[in-house]
């Protein structure tokens, strides 16, 4: 089997779309060069951030080609193939694989709302039709409704290649029981921005991050200082940070990253409906927060 680190400041890229509305692959080539030079640990296209759930098959599979294609190698890509159809999900997850990905991220099943055993074989069937491709979690319940619950974690945790989680429940008792029932043999990664740090110090190895699109050097850093036990210096960090990392958030992700992304010139910054462009009170807001964290000019 592949074997895969989630240590460090994986991205979870966007997906730029041209003003056709068109997915902009010449631009994901850019965005993997760029997160390559500036020390991201790991690109994951196809998630909540690369708006999946609007993307067709073919765009889904093209995107995790060019990604992996891009990458060669030199960056683990953590392809997102998750969907709330499992046979759907099988197919994507062994696409990803086949065409080199080093790992894939699965979502809850969402809409569906199964229960903690549905969830488990869901996974559990995935994991047979791949068995020497890592498998990570992704726990994600305001988005999708379910909870994966600790102890189905752990029963999970047992199935060979599922080799971590993404936590983006908030719940930091819940990660916390998630490590102990594990017993340090399973790989938890933060799915927020503003809990990297705490998640770090109980025991989690690094972030899927949203703030990483637009300040990937920063997310890098905070993580390398922590684990190099300068927590003093990257507690400061992670608080100069929280700022634009909720300025990020005021409306649905990833439309505030890809709206800042264009205010510095590397996308278009559309999305696909039903996500629309932000308010122009949360535009002000934006741009405010970026000046503040040095990513445009003050006035």
């Amino acid at each position: 089997m592949k074997e895969i680190s989630l240590a460090g400041s994986f991205v979870a890229l966007v997906t730029p779309f041209n003003q056709r509305d068109q997915v902009d692959y010449g631009k994901i080539e850019e965005l993997v060069e760029y997160h390559i030079a500036n020390g991201t640990a790991g690109i994951v296209p196809c998630g909540t951030t690369g708006e999946a759930s609007t993307l067709s098959h073919e765009e889904h599979r093209k995107i995790i080609d060019v990604v992996v294609r891009s990458a060669s190698g030199r960056i683990p890509v953590l392809a997102g193939t998750g969907s709330n159809c499992t046979k759907e999900a099988i197919a994507l997850t062994k696409h990803a694989c086949d065409v080199g990905a080093d790992g894939v991220l699965i979502v809850t099943p969402y809409y569906n709302r199964p229960t903690q055993e549905g969830i488990y074989r869901h996974y559990e069937v995935i994991s047979q039709a791949v068995p020497g491709c890592p498998i990570v979690l992704y726990s994600i319940q305001g988005r999708t409704g379910v909870n994966i619950e600790p102890k189905t974690v752990q029963r999970l945790s047992r199935i060979p290649n599922i080799i971590g989680i993404k936590e983006a429940s908030g719940n930091l008792n819940q990660m916390s029981s998630i490590l102990h029932i594990t017993e340090g043999s399973f790989q938890l990664t933060s799915g927020d921005d503003a809990l990297t740090l705490p998640v770090l110090s109980i025991g989690g190895v690094g972030v899927i991050s949203v703030l990483a699109n637009i300040m990937p050097r920063q997310v890098v850093r905070m993580i390398q200082l922590y684990n190099d036990g300068r927590n003093i210096e990257a507690g400061v960090l992670h608080r100069h940070l929280m700022g634009i990392t909720s300025s990020l958030f005021i409306e649905t992700n990833p439309v505030p990253v890809k709206t800042a992304m264009a205010m510095l010139g590397r996308i278009s910054g559309r999305v696909r409906l039903p996500l629309c462009h932000m308010s122009p009170e949360s535009d002000i807001l934006l741009s405010a927060e970026m000046k503040l964290a040095g990513l445009l000019p003050l006035p």
